[in-house]
């Protein structure tokens, strides 16, 4: 059996946001390009993303929120603004509905035994998207959409969502703020956006990072915030919001972080997966828009999932 899962689809090149915007095809070229230069690609089982049907997508977000977002998908040759950051081109709508349908291919993947693990490298991201509002350049919430799989189709009663992109998952916690099935771990940098209201539950564990934090300071608030809660709570599988904006390179945010800090959050996620999820782990490419730094730090995260204890 082959031990990391790397899933993305040609689809997901194809969303443009228009010119000069942050999140763009490059990211992907830039994460695959590192993993081919450090050897890490031929050690990967590929996977296609299947696009993610209504239904799927309709475990954590309205019905209204879905027709939305399909009937503003833009003619051939434009652009529709949904908020002042987040737009969709012609090819969007499939590049999105294939970014969710990444990590239920990953969950399906790890459930069934085929790869212990899996990085879907996949765009447009997710963790900003609410149950009934595309925002911060996500459409859908490709992270809830594969933690609802995992509850409703393989039945599981504890899934852990683990997300240290620089900004918060106002998301990720508006869809999971009352299902204590889920807990959900975020770290980012406070103030800063979307700072939005947070809801105090037990379940939803929060670790703010002041502008400037290092990344001996985010080991330590990860090893006092997080990990008591994740042994505590015992997850039957581990999912991963993945952004590398927490970089030190990162023009838009302000933490100080490195690949390094990176590969040292990823094996402490996949040592709880091994621990209390069979390794069951997968991984979802949100925020990160330095290119160089994004490579690296993709890269630094692959290969430690490819190190990861093994079921």
């Amino acid at each position: 059996m082959t031990h990391t899962a790397y899933i993305s689809h040609p689809d997901c090149l194809l969303h443009d946001s228009g010119p000069h915007h942050p999140e763009r095809a490059d990211r992907l070229h830039a994460v695959r390009n590192a993993l081919l230069d450090e050897g890490l690609m031929e050690g990967l089982h590929l996977l296609d993303a299947p696009p993610a049907t209504d239904a799927q997508l309709q475990r954590v977000h309205t019905p209204a929120h879905v027709a939305r977002i399909r009937a503003n998908a833009p003619a051939l040759g434009h652009h529709a603004l949904l908020d002042p950051d987040t737009a969709m081109g012609e090819h969007s709508l499939q590049a999105a509905l294939r970014a969710a349908g990444a990590g239920i291919e990953g969950v399906r993947a790890v459930m069934e035994e085929d790869v212990d693990n899996a990085f879907c490298a996949i765009r447009p991201p997710g963790h900003h998207a609410e149950r009934e509002r595309a925002m911060g350049f996500c459409l859908f919430n490709n992270i809830a959409v594969a933690a609802a799989h995992a509850l409703e189709h393989y039945a599981l009663s504890r899934v852990a969502i683990a997300d240290f992109d620089v900004h918060h998952g106002n998301g990720t916690e508006d869809i999971f703020r009352d299902d204590p099935r889920v807990l959900y771990c975020s770290s980012f940098q406070h103030p800063f956006y979307p700072d939005t209201p947070r809801a105090e539950r037990d379940h939803l564990i929060h670790t703010p990072l002041a502008a400037g934090t290092t990344g001996a300071q985010f080991r330590a608030a990860v090893r006092h915030d997080w990990l008591p809660a994740l042994e505590q709570f015992r997850p039957q599988l581990v999912l991963v919001s993945a952004g590398f904006d927490a970089h030190r390179d990162e023009a838009l945010a302000g933490l100080n972080l490195d690949a390094d800090d990176f590969s040292w959050i990823t094996h402490e996620l996949t040592r709880i997966a091994a621990r209390y999820a069979g390794a069951r782990l997968v991984s979802m490419l949100e925020g990160g828009y330095a290119l160089p730094a994004l490579g690296r730090s993709a890269a630094a995260h692959v290969r430690a999932l490819c190190e990861a204890p093994r079921r």
